[in-house]
């Protein structure tokens, strides 16, 4: 698992997106341009939650999130994800 030295405040969560498909199901091959932000990563590190509610995702979680949720930031050249926990659909 990466480590990275983010500590995301309250319900907040950081998340590494799984890479975008490079084949289609039936072997047919997507160039870049074509290819969809993927909506499936791994949870890298968790906030505290807020004080009503604790967070039920943890680190090392895979998670679906939705298409736009999140803030992309970059940290020692790798591309991560913020987002609030209530963005994240499902663990699976």
């Amino acid at each position: 698992m990466s480590k990275v030295n983010i500590k995301p405040l309250a319900d907040r969560v950081l998340v590494e997106a799984a890479a975008a498909e490079e084949k289609t199901a039936s072997g047919i091959i997507i160039p870049d341009t074509a290819k969809e932000k993927p909506q499936k990563g791994k949870v890298i590190a968790v906030g505290n939650g807020k004080k009503d509610e604790p967070l039920t995702v943890k680190e090392g979680d895979e998670v679906l999130y939705g298409k736009y949720a999140g803030t992309e930031i970059t940290v020692d050249g790798k591309e991560y994800l913020i987002m609030r926990e209530s963005d994240i659909f499902a663990i699976v």
